[in-house]
C-alpha cells in the first residue's frame, strides 16, 4: 500500500464512525495490527485516536447545545474507574483480539436491530440504571481497548431513552472519558507504547475526518445509511478478528 494510502484509510474511518458519534477505536485496532507488531503499541495508538477523534464530536456537541451533563454523569461516573482497572487487566494478545472480536460481532447485531426499529420513545432511566450500564460498559471499554460508545449507543436507542443526537453526544463524551481512563490505566501498568513515526500522521488523518464527521452529525442529516455502513464494518472487524485469533483463518 502506498505510504499515503495508511493514513487515508484512517481518515474514512474516522468520517464514517463520527458520523454516528463514535470514535472508530475498534477498527483502529484491527487495521493497526496489519502495520504495527508490538500488542501495547497497538492499543496505546489507538485509544489515542479515539480521543482526538471524540473530542472534536464533544466539542461540537457542546456548540450545538446537544450536550446535557445533567443527563450523562451517572453514566461517567461508573464506567471511567472500571475502564481504568478493565486497561490493567493482563490479556494475551489473542485473548484481547478475541474479548474484542466478540463484542464487535455483538454491537453490530445490536445496531442492526435498532436500525429496524420504526420509532423512538422517551424512556427515562433512574440515576442507578444509568450507572449499571456505565459501569458493566465501562469494564467492557477498558478491556477491549475502545471506549465503549459503540455498546453504548445501540443500548440506549434500543430502550428508548432519548433522541439519536442526545444519545450520539453522550456516547462522543463516554468515549472520550473511557479512552482517557484507559490510557490512564496503561500508564499505571507501564504498558504504555507509542509508535511515533505513524502517530502524527494519523493524528491529522482522523482529525480530519473526525471534524468531518461531527459535522454532518450536528447538521441532523439523516445518517441511517451511515450507520448501516458502519454495522457493516465492524461486524466484518469482528468477525475477522474471531477467525483469525481463534482458529488462524485469514479472510
Amino acid at each position: 500500500m502506498p505510504e499515503y494510502g495508511i493514513p487515508l484509510i484512517f481518515f474514512l474511518i474516522a468520517f464514517f464512525y463520527a458520523s454516528v458519534g463514535f470514535g472508530g477505536g475498534s477498527s483502529y485496532l484491527a487495521l493497526l495490527s496489519l502495520f504495527l507488531t508490538e500488542f501495547q503499541e497497538i492499543r496505546t495508538l489507538a485509544l489515542l485516536l479515539n480521543i482526538i477523534v471524540v473530542g472534536i464530536g464533544t466539542f461540537m456537541f457542546i456548540r450545538n447545545d446537544v450536550f446535557k451533563w445533567k443527563l450523562f454523569w451517572p453514566f461517567i461516573l461508573s464506567s471511567m474507574p472500571l475502564s481504568f482497572l478493565g486497561a490493567q487487566l493482563p490479556l494475551s494478545e489473542k485473548i484481547f483480539f478475541l474479548v474484542l472480536g466478540f463484542a464487535l460481532l455483538g454491537a453490530s447485531f445490536f445496531i442492526f436491530i435498532q436500525l429496524l426499529q420504526r420509532s423512538h420513545s422517551n424512556n427515562p432511566l433512574k440515576a442507578n440504571k444509568k450507572l449499571m450500564i456505565g459501569s458493566g460498559i465501562g469494564l467492557l471499554s477498558g478491556i477491549s481497548g475502545i471506549g465503549g460508545g459503540i455498546f453504548l449507543s445501540p443500548t440506549l436507542n434500543l430502550t428508548g431513552w432519548k433522541d439519536a443526537r442526545t444519545v450520539a453526544a453522550l456516547a462522543s463524551l463516554f468515549i472520550l472519558c473511557n479512552s482517557i481512563a484507559g490510557l490512564g490505566g496503561l500508564i499505571a501498568s507501564n504498558t504504555f507504547k507509542l509508535n511515533m513515526a505513524l502517530t502524527f500522521p494519523l493524528i491529522l488523518a482522523v482529525g480530519l475526518g473526525g471534524a468531518l464527521g461531527s459535522f454532518i452529525t450536528n447538521k441532523k442529516i439523516n445518517t441511517k445509511t451511515i450507520k448501516l455502513f458502519t454495522a457493516i464494518l465492524i461486524a466484518y472487524v469482528g468477525f475477522r478478528l474471531v477467525l483469525l485469533h481463534g482458529w488462524g483463518w485469514h479472510i
